[in-house]
């Protein structure tokens, strides 16, 4: 009996066997989302498109901008006008076509110049800006999208009760992912594009500044 009893002690006992659940993939839970999902999808791809193209341009308007106006500045205090005419033009960048058209009026009245200069700027602006708008129409619109999706998800999960006229996790499951898979999928890519929308204008804000900085610096070279 004594052994008996330390047999059933020192026996270990086997563990229950957990049952495992493959996890489900990304691209499966996208097509839960139904068709919904499809504009959406689209969305972001125009968001990741306008924010790359939008951010290298930026980025580009004031490339190399204190070696330029330092090139620019030694010209035109030698009197070599088309030498700072051709630094402008090669730096193919918006803050050379803004000096550019400086140089041009040299000669002509400082508030001439200044004028002239001031609505270059403002039209490179203007072509740095371009599609920024679109950006901030799918910050708002993506989101609808997401709650559109919601209201088909919940449409399918009544539709689906009516039919079979009882109440299953089955039978909702479909209606509930459409539901949450496409008001995150909606959220994530307006939330993205407000980002890339916020983020794009700080880097136009600081070409605007160097823009300033450096049409005043020329002025003040042409003026002495």
């Amino acid at each position: 009996m004594f052994l008996l009893k330390f047999l059933q002690i020192t026996t270990p006992i086997a563990a229950p066997e957990v049952a495992t659940e493959d996890s489900i993939r990304l691209i499966d839970l996208v097509m839960k989302g139904g068709f919904i999902m499809i504009p959406i999808f689209i969305l972001s791809i125009i968001t990741v498109y306008i924010f790359i193209e939008r951010y290298l341009t930026i980025k580009n308007a004031t490339k190399n901008s204190n070696l330029l106006i330092n090139n620019i500045k030694s010209s035109v205090k030698t009197g070599d006008i088309k030498s700072a005419q051709t630094s402008a033009l090669a730096s193919n960048t918006a803050i050379g076509l803004v000096l550019l058209k400086g140089i041009n009026k040299i000669g002509q009245p400082i508030k001439t110049i200044e004028a002239a200069m001031e609505s270059a700027g403002k039209l490179q602006i203007m072509s740095l800006e371009k599609n920024l708008g679109i950006l901030g129409i799918i910050a708002s619109i993506a989101p609808m999208l997401g709650f559109v999706g919601t209201i088909s998800g919940v449409i399918k999960i009544f539709y689906n009760i009516s039919l079979a006229d009882n109440i299953s996790i089955g039978l909702i499951a479909g209606g509930l992912y459409e539901k949450m898979v496409t008001s995150a999928a909606g959220l994530i890519v307006g939330m993205l594009a407000h980002i890339a929308y916020h983020y794009l204008y700080i880097l136009l804000d600081n070409v605007t500044h160097t823009m300033e900085s450096t049409s005043l610096e020329f002025i003040e070279t042409v003026s002495e």
